[in-house]
């Protein structure tokens, strides 16, 4: 990771195999008759760390894992689904210079200006199109994200916030027509977590004004702030990036889950420079059990931002390492 490259588009859409991790992440608000819902989708492409001189077709060069859920606050829960297969013969892959991975028929495409993502299953099927209506937001500097002191720690990383989503959802029924608002993130590092990180808190936030704002933090073992970042976008296009000592987030509330007995803060005072939002989450339950393919635990979750008790913009809230430190 140096920082100075500038990302090209759409060629740094697409994958980027010489890195050892990478994530295409879009995550949004719906509407089901007049219901609101959260949903995310999430392909990662991951490098092992094996011999590549090996000249067998089997050998597993890249991995391929996806995730999706469904926020239904009337179930009180999330409806979430995985994958994950090695990329070859047709099963799995990920393309260079557009977006376009797959795992069997679970697939996220970019097609001109728009996004196709479709999820097949028997509690849980999306079939949505993502519309771009912003230009993409390069994060930290130029979209080199740094994630701790050391330069090598860091991501190149953009974000599409306020695509505009319409499709089906269909969760042990027949399919119903959803309209709503997304974020996608697009993210590749090869050396993301710095050893004293282990995980961290981030949202993205699709303001009710047109802005956007990213905010995270990297967390040390005590719990407190390792790295800190972010962006907001204005309205009128204006950028300000965040230095680490203009974010912070503060904890306001607690859940803790019954089925793997892991607390997580999912209510937050989020400062980013001169602005502060109060985080709510749509509802508590929306811990993530991905230990059968990423072999973790975390919360993932569709939340409110709120200004003077107003809501002032819908988003999504990731809370990693609260379970065990992420290895990724």
């Amino acid at each position: 990771m140096v920082p100075g490259y500038r990302l090209r588009f759409p060629h740094d859409e697409g994958s980027h195999p010489d890195f050892r991790l990478e994530w295409w992440y879009v995550t949004g608000w719906l509407n089901e008759a007049s219901k609101p819902l959260g949903f995310q989708i999430t392909f990662f492409r991951a490098r092992p760390e094996l011999n590549h001189d090996n000249p067998s077709a089997f050998t597993p060069r890249q991995i391929m894992i996806a995730h999706a859920a469904l926020s239904d606050p009337f179930r009180g829960r999330l409806i979430h689904a995985q994958r994950a297969a090695r990329q070859g013969f047709g099963l799995a892959g990920a393309d260079r210079g557009r977006t376009g991975a797959w795992i069997y028929d679970w697939r996220l495409e970019q097609a001109g200006d728009s996004y196709h993502a479709r999820i097949t299953g028997r509690q849980l099927s999306m079939e949505l199109g993502f519309a771009v209506t912003q230009p993409p937001l390069n994060q930290g500097q130029e979209g080199y994200s740094r994630k701790g002191p050391a330069p090598e720690h860091a991501s190149y990383y953009y974000s599409l916030p306020h695509l505009k989503v319409s499709g089906t959802i269909a969760r042990d029924g027949a399919p119903k027509a959803v309209t709503g608002s997304a974020w996608l993130d697009h993210e590749w590092s090869s050396s993301y977590m710095a050893e004293q990180a282990v995980g961290w808190d981030w949202i993205g936030i699709n303001l009710a004004d047109g802005g956007a704002l990213m905010a995270f933090r990297m967390r040390d073992q005590q719990g407190g702030s390792f790295w800190a970042g972010g962006a907001l976008r204005h309205p009128d296009g204006r950028l300000k990036v965040f230095l680490p000592d203009e974010v912070r987030f503060v904890p306001r509330r607690e859940w803790r889950s019954a089925r793997t007995g892991t607390t997580y803060p999912v209510s937050f005072l989020v400062r980013a420079g001169d602005r502060e939002f109060a985080i709510e989450p749509l509802f508590d339950d929306q811990e993530h059990d991905t230990r059968a393919s990423t072999g973790t635990i975390y919360w993932e979750g569709a939340v409110r931002a709120l200004r003077d008790g107003k809501a002032v913009g819908l988003g999504y809230l990731e809370l990693t390492g609260y379970w065990r430190r992420v290895e990724l």
